[in-house]
Formats: structure tokens, C-alpha cells, sequence
């Protein structure tokens, strides 16, 4: 059985006998790997990439008065590309209407969005980006996201396409729910 140094310099067996791969915290490792050496990589970066996201979210930014945090930003990204139904943006971030709807007040106070009844249906909300503000939502949503952009600026498009994809499925497997992949859709 091969075996591989592990993160303290421990020896540590590869679960599948492969090669020898270095610490899965190693962003230059652009390698070839086998399912489970990849998964050895990923159950020890996955952790450290959750603090890493938790530590953040508390980074809340006040604007005209209103608080916000990372919710809004999920929210914001999406009404960013263009007009959504609540009920919509409600089913794409996975929480429920009454806690979108509230996110949406906040961003609608902070001059980011503003709301709209549907012309063929009055019992749903449209919203989307104030006319003119498409550059401040911008420069908000980059600082919110600012490492992950980072990160993905280390890519190139056909890898940046792979990890969506990938992050897509484990999403999918996690919370049984189907895979949607945008890069998918595109080529």
C-alpha cells in the first residue's frame, strides 16, 4: 500500500494504494489524481474551506442604515442577472419565502433593488436591480465574494467550468436535489 505524508508529517496510508500525492492543502497540485485520492484532498479541504466561509458570513456591512450579510448577498447575486420572482429567488437559495422576502426589504432599503408586481400575475413579486445601480451592486457583490474570486481568477474558463461542475454534483448528492450547471447549458 502506497502511502503519502500527511498534514502534521504523519504517514498516512492512500485509501486505494495509489501514488503518492502531497497535502491536499497544496494549490499548485494541478495533477492528475484517482477518485480516492481526491476524495482524500476534498474531506480534508472541505473543512477548512467551511471555517473559512463561516468566519466571513459575521462580516456583516452596514449600508444607509440596513444590515447586511451574507444572505443578502446570495440574493443579490442572483437578482444581479436580471429580474426574479421572489418565490423564485426563495427556491434557488433554499429558504423560504417570508425569510426572501424579508432579505429583499433590506436590499430594497439599501437602494440595491427595488420590487413590482408581475403584470400577468398581481399575486407575484418581481424584483430587480434599480436602474442605474448595476455598478454599486457590482462593487458590493465583489467584496462579499472577494475570495472566491480570487480563487476562481487562478482558473482558467474550462477550469473554472469543471469546478462548478463538480461543486454542483456534490451539492446535488448532499442535498438530494438535481444538478443544475450553468456550464452545461452554455457549450
Amino acid at each position: 500500500m502506497t502511502q503519502s505524508s500527511g498534514p502534521s508529517g504523519s504517514v498516512v496510508p492512500a485509501p486505494d494504494g495509489g501514488a503518492v500525492t502531497p497535502d491536499a492543502g497544496d494549490p499548485s497540485d494541478d495533477r492528475a489524481c484517482t477518485v480516492h485520492e481526491g476524495m482524500r484532498r476534498l474531506v480534508q479541504l472541505l473543512p477548512r474551506v467551511m471555517r473559512g466561509m463561516r468566519r466571513r458570513p459575521d462580516e456583516t456591512v452596514e449600508l444607509q442604515g440596513v444590515a447586511l450579510g451574507p444572505r443578502h448577498g446570495s440574493v443579490l447575486a442572483l437578482v444581479r442577472d436580471g429580474e426574479r420572482s421572489v418565490g423564485s429567488l426563495a427556491a434557488e437559495v433554499n429558504l423560504n419565502l417570508a425569510t426572501v422576502s424579508g432579505l429583499v426589504a433590506d436590499l430594497e432599503r439599501a437602494g440595491f433593488v427595488e420590487r413590482s408586481p408581475d403584470a400577468s400575475d398581481r399575486r407575484r413579486t418581481l424584483v430587480r436591480v434599480v436602474p442605474g445601480n448595476q455598478s454599486t451592486v457590482d462593487l458590493w457583490l465583489e467584496g462579499a465574494t472577494a475570495p472566491i474570486l480570487r480563487a476562481l481568477n487562478h482558473l482558467d474558463p474550462q477550469e473554472r467550468a469543471v469546478f462548478v461542475k463538480a461543486m454542483s454534483l456534490l451539492e446535488a448528492e448532499l442535498n438530494g436535489s438535481p444538478s443544475f450547471c450553468p456550464a452545461e447549458q452554455d457549450g
